[in-house]
């Protein structure tokens, strides 16, 4: 059920710095709007880290009412402390009926071996009631997950590991892991969801099986046109505005886009701050060329 785009959703937040529900309302219908296939919420571009559990929990129940089961959630919910990732998979039990994944990043900080990482994620899916999707993203937490170990870990928990976010931005690496992807008569295919708006058309035309994307936040249908068609003419029209968008980190850009489209207010929590004038300007640019 889950494939094609994803989209990773922002918590939109009030000038007061709390959760902005009617805007989180409006986002969440034009993704449904944008016929998207799936939402990941509460992951790196929803600014998780800077949430209470309890905003948390209210932002997950308030998008599982807005949804009513017409697209598949996927649920963000990771850390560097293995026993406490695992804690927290269990205080949620009561909350995941609707949860069909659990999206959980490579450990950041820790910066364990390849050994680390394959004990790390098997004792999650073990415990998890709903599948896993692995999370690499090298850039952020300094450590790359690599096939092999992906690999090893499937074929571990093979019942439990229903894909990967693969976000290194390496697509050599990408077209390795495809690769060595079990036959689609798996108990549960491993799939490979690209992590780069940029590399979208081209990660499908070598085998991918969705994008988990940021951009779709504002232009879910043409992201969806890119995934499902690899359609690399959309996407080069799209590689300028996606530069930008990630320029001065994420999830700065897309707030400035939401922001500028009349959707959120442009708040984002500290440690993040909005984008700089500048770069709003030549976001503006490409929204209007756009």
């Amino acid at each position: 059920m889950i494939q094609g785009l994803g989209t990773a959703l922002i918590t939109p937040f009030l000038p007061d710095g709390s959760v902005d529900y009617k805007g989180l309302d409006t986002l969440v219908q034009k993704q449904i709007d944008g016929k998207v296939d799936f939402l990941v919420v509460l992951g790196t571009t929803a600014e998780a880290a800077t949430m209470t559990e309890e905003e948390k929990t209210a932002v997950w129940d308030f998008v599982v009412n807005k949804v009513k089961g017409r697209l598949p959630l996927v649920l963000g919910l990771g850390g560097n402390n293995t026993a406490q990732v695992i804690e927290s998979l269990n205080s949620k039990l009561s909350t995941l009926n609707y949860c069909k994944a659990i999206l959980t990043v490579t450990p950041y900080y820790n910066k364990p071996s390849q050994e680390g990482l394959y004990q790390h994620f098997v004792a999650i899916a073990k415990v998890s009631p709903v599948p896993i999707i692995l999370y690499n993203v090298p850039g952020r937490t300094g450590v790359n997950l690599l096939p092999e170990t992906v690999m090893r870990i499937y074929e571990s928990v093979p019942d439990k590991i229903m894909g990967v976010k693969e976000a290194s931005g390496n697509m050599d690496q990408i077209k390795h892991l495809i690769s060595l992807l079990p036959s689609s008569s798996a108990p549960l295919p491993l799939k490979v969801f690209l992590g780069d708006d940029a590399l979208a058309a081209e990660g499908m035309a070598a085998g991918a099986h969705g994008l988990i994307s940021v951009a779709s936040n504002a232009y879910p249908e043409a992201f969806g046109q890119i995934v499902r068609h690899a359609d690399k003419a959309l996407q080069a029209h799209y590689n300028e505005f996606i530069k930008y968008l990630f320029i001065e980190g994420n999830p700065s850009g897309i707030k400035t886009v939401l922001c500028q489209m009349g959707l959120i207010h442009n708040v984002l929590r500290l440690p993040l701050v909005p984008n700089s004038e500048s770069i709003q300007q030549l976001i503006q640019q490409c929204i209007h060329s756009l």
